[in-house]
């Protein structure tokens, strides 16, 4: 995990060495990691508390690269944008690509450059909605770095993880990268119209995310045709409604 080797602190002066650690060195590393999920984990606390208030229903979307998130998203936007405040946080280690598309649609988007770090971190998710005001009663989008492995363990006050895979990946990513699917409470199978062009078996893709996480929740779309689209939209209104609810009813 990325909070042993200090990437969650952006630290530049940093880069891994391949050894074998004595007692002491892993007794520091494995305090290290637990100093950064701790601090990371307050402020997880003081964004899930804000989003409760204000009901905003934040995701954090999880994937490897070229899974189709920012597409989903594009989509996403064109269909709810009338019904619902759309803000949409975009992490990458380089570029804006990601957010110039977002703010294409007419949504507001951030960007959050990571550098050398591999994923977003609550604290700065707390400044990134300050400065995006995302208003109450919205739904919250966050693209997290494209990466399955240091974004498992870093809570960033979503209300719930949605790990997006591709079919043009293997099937058996649930079983390679099971911290994250274990984190997820909703997997997107994407891409589904390449089917017929890929060696993907849906049905072993499904069986092995069970099998890490028996409570997950599971779509099968394709973001850029439209396949089952319709799921995904029901799922994701009735959730910000529910939010919505609970704000208003507080």
């Amino acid at each position: 995990m990325c909070g042993i080797c200090g990437c969650g602190q952006n630290n530049s002066e940093h880069t891994h060495h391949h050894h074998q650690h004595t007692h002491g060195e892993t007794e520091r590393l494995v305090k290290v990691e637990q100093d950064l999920l701790s601090k990371n984990n307050r402020y997880a606390e003081q964004n899930r508390q804000y989003f409760q208030q204000h009901g905003i229903f934040a995701l954090n979307f999880v994937s490897s690269p070229g899974s189709g998130k920012t597409t989903l998203l594009v989509e996403t936007i064109k269909k709810l944008q009338q019904q619902f405040a759309i803000a949409v946080i975009e992490g990458d280690q380089q570029t804006t690509h990601d957010a110039d598309r977002i703010r294409a649609t007419g949504a507001a988007a951030l960007q959050i450059n990571t550098g050398k770090a591999c994923h977003l971190d609550a604290h700065s998710i707390g400044h990134a909605v300050t400065d995006l005001k995302v208003p109450d009663s919205s739904f919250l989008a966050i693209e997290n770095v494209g990466n399955l492995v240091c974004p498992s363990g870093f809570d960033l006050g979503e209300a719930h993880k949605v790990v997006v895979l591709s079919v043009t990946e293997g099937d058996d990513k649930p079983l390679k990268y099971s911290d994250m699917f274990h984190a997820a409470d909703l997997m997107i199978i994407n891409k589904i119209d390449l089917l017929p062009y890929v060696d993907f078996d849906v049905e072993h893709c499904i069986n092995y995310a069970k099998q890490v996480n028996p409570n997950i929740e599971i779509l099968q779309i394709s973001a850029t045709k439209g396949d089952n689209f319709d799921a995904w939209l029901g799922w994701l209104s009735g959730h910000i409604f529910a939010q919505k609810l609970v704000k208003d009813c507080a």
